[in-house]
């Protein structure tokens, strides 16, 4: 049976210690580091000339790791890539699940993990940081539950994002402060979104305001009270 050949890695990170950590991790358990380069350009350029199957880069390098990654993506298709960031935005996140990477990933994860989650990649899984996947799912379900509101809202009435996450929050049995620690907002602010969703759906208290949101009633019911 034929042994398959170990990844080649190209690793772009404008920091060199930890490249030189991210090598030795590597190299350690017998991953063959193609290149090295500290920013945008150097990577896209390592990647051309060194063919490598993964490249592994820093989001916040000098030139933008992520205008690599899209680069990369579309002038080496086969290439797997695998983002690095300090970063547990959500918006950095998304946007590297747009730039088609195979991975994302935390620095302060675990580095012996590297290896695996090359090897892994390789072989066509996505990988996502755990804390980050939490947000990914989230995301999908606040959208979801959005979308099951526009679906018997009045065309007229819109509702900010953070009124939806209320409301929602209030639809799950949580009270005034709890909301207010989840979201990391101060207990009047909570009131203040409550009260302009009761003003906006013409309702008078906040059960009224929950029964008119979780109601399959035509869209004509609402403000009827």
């Amino acid at each position: 049976m034929a042994v398959a050949e170990e990844p080649r890695v190209l690793i772009a990170d404008d920091h060199a210690p930890t490249r030189a950590m991210i090598r030795r991790v590597l190299e350690d358990q017998g991953i063959f580091v193609c290149a090295e380069a500290h920013d945008a350009d150097g990577a896209i350029q390592a990647a051309q000339d060194f063919a490598p199957d993964v490249a592994i880069l820093d989001v916040r390098m000098p030139g933008a790791g992520l205008y690599a990654a899209q680069v990369i993506a579309d002038q080496h298709p086969d290439v797997k890539i695998l983002m690095l960031t300090v970063s547990d935005d959500d918006a950095d996140l998304f946007a590297a699940l747009s730039a088609r990477v195979s991975g994302y990933w935390l620095k302060g994860e675990d580095p012996l993990l590297l290896p695996r989650i090359v090897r892994r990649i390789v072989a066509g899984e996505m990988i996502v940081a755990g804390v980050l996947l939490n947000s990914i799912v989230k995301d999908w379900s606040d959208r979801d539950f959005r979308k099951r509101l526009r679906e018997h809202l009045p065309r007229e009435i819109h509702l900010t994002q953070k009124e939806y996450e209320v409301i929602e929050l209030m639809s799950e049995g949580f009270n005034t402060a709890e909301i207010g620690k989840r979201l990391f907002i101060a207990d009047v602010t909570v009131r203040t979104h409550i009260a302009h969703v009761i003003r906006k759906l013409k309702v008078k208290n906040r059960e009224q305001m929950l029964h008119v949101l979780s109601s399959p009633s035509p869209k004509k019911d609402f403000g009827s009270n």
